[in-house]
């Protein structure tokens, strides 16, 4: 990439790319679909809330066996299964659900520009789950379908305008999406607003910003809140009051008190950019003495059996479990 580096908003990157770490070297990117496909009978597109998203892979020439594979790594990595058809070589429309678009073959055809040799794949699902899914079969099918992906390139972005707030899957309540210690975009102004009604919270962007290179988050940054008022506002969003936040966070609390000036700042990570520099797929392959996946350091052969005398310094008692 040359600069300057594209900027991406954040909802902008998640429903084009499925992904806040998009990969430009990859040539796919995901289409709204939902009012094209929901009524053609596909059980799981009919669900109550459900967005489809459709990723076009053109040039298609792979097999039936890989596609599935595929999918089913897909599933692994997103939690849902992608369904699929493909355009075959006379231009219809075979594999996968296929027997659900006959009656609307041409429209579906026109409506996504599909020529010969082309495999369409389908998330859906509520938005985030549809995105999610759609994100990882942009990265494998774009890495595992010759033609889609640029190897020789270094792509840079910058992801900006990050949601301040989000609902949470659990709770069903506002909280932070991200930062909570990052500075909202309009400051007060827009936290008064949110609080009368004005506006929705939802809608509020914070001073976030990542820089991704290749699918890779090299470094992540923000304006701080440097303003306590500002701070203790930006709680309140969130069902917590000042007394809460001084008790939680004590020390940037008081210390903001004393009058902090405006500020902001970016954490570099130096392994992931050695990683790429070097070509390899994990920091495990750049850092000496590196952990396995079960955490454990094979060269110092950590962790190591504890002593009893080392347990009772620090006052630990073991029980066994029955």
């Amino acid at each position: 990439s040359g600069a300057p580096f594209k900027r991406i908003p954040y909802l902008e990157a998640m429903e084009v790319y499925g992904s806040d770490k998009p990969d430009l070297r990859i040539d796919l990117t995901a289409k709204d679909a939902t009012a094209l496909f929901r009524d053609c009978g596909f059980p799981p597109f009919a669900e109550e809330g459900a967005q489809i998203k459709a990723v076009v892979i053109s040039d298609f020439h792979e097999s039936r066996k890989m596609i599935e594979k595929t999918c089913a790594d897909v599933e692994v990595q997103a939690g849902a299964k992608p369904a699929w058809f493909r355009i075959d070589e006379k231009g219809e429309i075979v594999g996968g659900i296929a027997k659900f678009l006959q009656e609307k073959a041409e429209l579906v055809k026109r409506e996504l520009e599909l020529a010969p040799n082309t495999l369409v794949v389908l998330s859906s699902g509520k938005k985030q789950l549809a995105q999610k899914v759609a994100g990882v079969v942009i990265k494998l099918f774009g890495a595992a379908v010759p033609g889609h992906i640029d190897k020789e390139q270094y792509a840079f972005c910058w992801i900006v305008d990050f949601p301040m707030y989000e609902i949470g899957e659990e709770s069903g309540e506002l909280e932070f999406c991200h930062n909570p210690f990052s500075m909202p975009a309009g400051g007060m102004d827009v936290l008064l607003k949110a609080e009368r009604g004005e506006i929705d919270p939802l809608t509020i962007t914070a001073d976030q910003y990542d820089i991704v290179c290749n699918g890779i988050e090299l470094s992540s940054g923000a304006v701080r809140n440097h303003d306590p008022e500002i701070m203790v506002k930006a709680f309140e969003m969130v069902r917590l009051g000042e007394e809460d936040v001084k008790k939680k966070f004590p020390a940037m609390y008081h210390a903001f008190s004393y009058g902090a000036p405006p500020h902001a700042g970016i954490a570099p990570g130096i392994d992931r950019m050695v990683m790429l520099l070097a070509g390899e797929s994990s920091i495990r392959e750049i850092i000496p003495f590196p952990m396995n996946k079960n955490a454990q350091d094979l060269m110092m052969g950590a962790p190591g059996e504890v002593t009893k005398k080392q347990l009772e310094e620090l006052h630990i008692t073991l029980s066994e479990v029955e």
